[in-house]
């Protein structure tokens, strides 16, 4: 072990042992919200990229959407680096994004699947790229999309040497269809493959209000503590929304259409619940919905949700938004959001803007990942009986919501251009 790490077992706490030791070629690991996988891996990877006789080895950290990786595992892994004491020998760099080890050259690159080019063509200067960490690995719907990765880590490793290849998978098991399932959980026991399934009880650092929030959920709603709780697998019946596919466009080649118009609409949230905005293109006339971004974020003021809304360009669009909230519209538009209006709420306004949504073909761009995460997993809910009723979960809504407010104006009176 390196100097800068003396007692493994005081960084990482327990639930992990396997985890640590397993040095087969897939090592994949589901689990709750809180159950401190990413941090695990983080601190693995801090440990053993340091560790004396892995000089050699280098990482390369891969999510679907680029943007994403500097908030989650770029921060993590400086957080990892800063805990074992050896951030000091490293150099990280913002553009690109990566991360140096000063004294060997070793590299930590981060990639995104929305450029596979770059994942395609990659290539480290010094020693060898050993290790893969697919960070919320549920956002990769497409199975050859991870055959692409896995051929990534591939080239013989010196005779003799302790390196080894190997990919790390973490991510929350929303829906138990998805092929991550039948590909590694049912899968034939296999020395190269470890998948296992952990929780938050498993997690010395969260307090008593952390605690509190997950009994909370095991009462309120059973359903999501199943998944985000325990870190079982999601059951996907009931899906409200199968009129859907996932694929790549260019957002200006379809807003140039003379059918097409702009639809925005945003989804107040805070604490426990993420704002959401739903941004699309609409033809009425060929029944087409397109997808094409999205703000997905907890913890944001009126005046910040402003501010992410004009960096992405969209201040100047007509905006529905949730009408339960109306001084925080009344904000909004006191910051520059003029044209941001509140929907209509009647009384029977979900279901009838559901029964016409589902009406359309809705087509996703990959880089809106949780809108894809919401719609597989946004289901009828069911009585006390297990009997389905006409009524949505409350869960997995945000951007649906928020959907429903954008596509009001289309589907119940006049449009409007995106300029």
């Amino acid at each position: 072990m390196d100097k800068h790490v003396t007692k493994v077992s005081a960084l990482v706490g327990g639930g992990y042992e396997e985890f640590w030791r397993f040095k087969g070629r897939y090592r994949v690991c589901k689990g709750s919200r809180g159950s401190k996988k990413s941090r695990t891996s983080a601190l693995w990877y801090a440990v053993f990229l340091n560790k004396r006789g892995f000089e050699q080895a280098n990482l390369l950290v891969v999510r679907k959407t680029y943007r994403t990786l500097k908030d989650s595992c770029f921060s993590d892994l400086k957080w990892a680096l800063e805990r074992i004491g050896a951030a000091s020998d490293w150099h990280f760099s913002l553009t690109p994004l990566e991360m140096t080890r000063k004294t060997t050259g070793q590299k930590i690159l981060f990639r995104g699947l929305d450029d596979p080019l770059k994942i395609t063509s990659i290539s480290v200067p010094r020693g060898h790229l050993c290790w893969l960490w697919l960070e919320e690995a549920y956002e990769i719907a497409g199975e050859s999309d991870f055959d692409m990765l896995d051929e990534c880590i591939r080239g013989a490793i010196p005779e003799g040497s302790p390196l080894f290849k190997q990919i790390t998978m973490t991510f929350n098991p929303w829906n138990d269809r998805h092929w991550i399932k039948g590909r590694f959980f049912d899968a034939p026991e296999s020395d190269d493959i470890l998948a296992m399934t952990t929780n938050y009880t498993c997690n010395e650092w969260l307090d008593e209000a952390d605690f509190r929030l997950f009994e909370e959920m095991k009462r309120n709603n059973p359903r999501r503590y199943r998944v985000a709780g325990l870190g079982e697998w999601g059951v996907s019946e009931g899906v409200i929304f199968e009129n859907w596919e996932e694929r790549a466009f260019d957002p200006e080649e379809i807003r140039g259409r003379s059918d097409v118009m702009s639809a925005f609409g945003l989804d107040f949230g805070y604490t426990n619940d993420p704002t959401a905005l739903f941004c699309g293109l609409v033809s009425a006339e060929n029944k087409t919905i397109w997808v094409f971004d999205e703000l997905y974020e907890k913890g944001l003021t009126n005046r910040m949700i402003y501010q992410r809304i004009f960096q992405m360009g969209y201040a100047k669009e007509r905006i529905r938004a949730d009408a339960a909230e109306p001084k925080s519209i009344d904000e909004l538009m006191e910051y520059g959001l003029n044209r941001v209006r509140p929907a209509g709420k009647g009384p029977d306004s979900v279901r009838s803007g559901i029964q016409h949504i589902q009406n359309y073909k809705i087509i996703v761009h990959p880089r809106c990942v949780n809108f894809i995460t919401e719609i597989s997993n946004y289901t009828w809910d069911k009585d006390k009986f297990g009997h389905p009723i006409n009524r949505p979960i409350d869960d997995f809504n945000h951007l649906m919501d928020a959907m429903r407010y954008a596509l009001e104006d289309v589907l119940t009176g006049p449009v409007f251009s995106f300029h």
